[in-house]
């Protein structure tokens, strides 16, 4: 699983013309689902998010967690995250999750966010064709990818 993290000063998608979710002060997370992600992956990784410190303290310091600042999250299902790129110009993405079990991990990951204290995650609509609109904030951005816990442990 892979997590694309930006902080920003707010972020918003649109389907078909629609705002079907925003955030203001926070992150917006780009995830992409591959085979043979899990449900505890969804989980350490929404633990994660929730407790990465990249906002700035009284000192200027990335010291502070969404938490901390009582930020909000707007979280899009990204399978392109899942290419495969080692041979020619055009991605694969036969790695990424199909498209029931994908939607499900990405659903545990948004509860889950919630459940580790965030107080606002809206989606965007999972398939769908979405237009994304950001602020990033700094610009701060951070990847995760759960092979790196899946090899080393947490």
């Amino acid at each position: 699983m892979k997590a694309v993290i930006q902080r920003v000063k707010y972020a918003s998608v649109k389907v078909d013309g629609v705002t079907v979710g925003n955030c203001e002060k926070g992150y917006m997370v780009l995830l992409g689902v591959a085979e043979g992600d899990t449900e505890a992956e969804a989980e350490l990784l929404a633990k994660k998010t929730a407790n990465l410190r990249v906002f700035e303290d009284e000192n200027e310091k990335m010291n502070l967690s969404i938490l901390d600042i009582d930020g909000e999250i707007l979280a899009i299902s990204q399978f392109t995250l899942c290419a495969d790129v080692k041979k020619g110009n055009r991605p694969s993405f036969i790695g990424a999750m199909a498209p029931d079990k994908a939607n499900e991990l990405y659903e545990v990951y948004c509860d889950k966010l919630l459940e580790n204290g965030v107080k606002k995650v809206d989606k965007g609509v999972f398939g769908a064709d979405m237009k994304v609109e950001l602020l990033n904030d700094g610009p701060v951005t951070i990847l995760y990818d759960t092979d790196i816990w899946r090899k080393n442990g947490n």
